[in-house]
């Protein structure tokens, strides 16, 4: 079951390729990744995270771009599954890291391409710039419930 987090966010990066780093590296430095993680320490660096969160925000900027590159040319599948991979890994528990990492990879790439298609007839219809946003809202709140659900608590609501 503890792996299903690694998929998750491994299907986030197959819409945007940087946002799993940041919210993987936001946990890490924020001590909120699961226990016995197969995270690198590199992740938890406070410098590691505030990179992660500028590349994915110029992600998040750039896709809206006419001249965004499609998510399926080559560059753009290694880095998901770079990402999908570290990102995985460090969701799962330590000793299952490297299927963590496997999976994370595959979903990537799996997603990429649905992700893509149904991308590319929402821009048929409503336009580049409101469907990239509404592709955004749906990664970032995705990779942050992701997170959270990992970690295995709840926040508690204060009244």
């Amino acid at each position: 079951m503890a792996l299903i987090h690694s998929i998750l966010m491994g299907a986030v990066a197959g819409m945007r390729a940087m946002t799993p780093l940041a919210a993987v590296t936001n946990a890490a430095r924020s001590g909120n990744l699961p226990f016995d993680n197969g995270a690198p320490r590199l992740l938890s660096n406070n410098l590691a995270s505030a990179g992660m969160l500028a590349l994915a925000g110029g992600e998040l900027i750039g896709d809206k771009m006419k001249t965004a590159p499609d998510r399926i040319v080559p560059a753009g599948m290694v880095a998901r599954v770079a990402t999908g991979m570290i990102a995985g890994a460090a969701l799962a528990p330590h000793r299952h890291r490297g299927l963590g990492a496997l999976l994370g990879a595959t979903a990537a790439v799996g997603m990429a391409y649905v992700t893509f298609d149904l991308r590319m007839r929402a821009i048929a219809r409503y336009g580049q710039t409101s469907t990239g946003a509404v592709e955004d809202s749906i990664a970032v709140g995705s990779a942050a419930l992701i997170t959270q659900a990992a970690k295995g608590g709840k926040r508690r609501r204060r009244w």
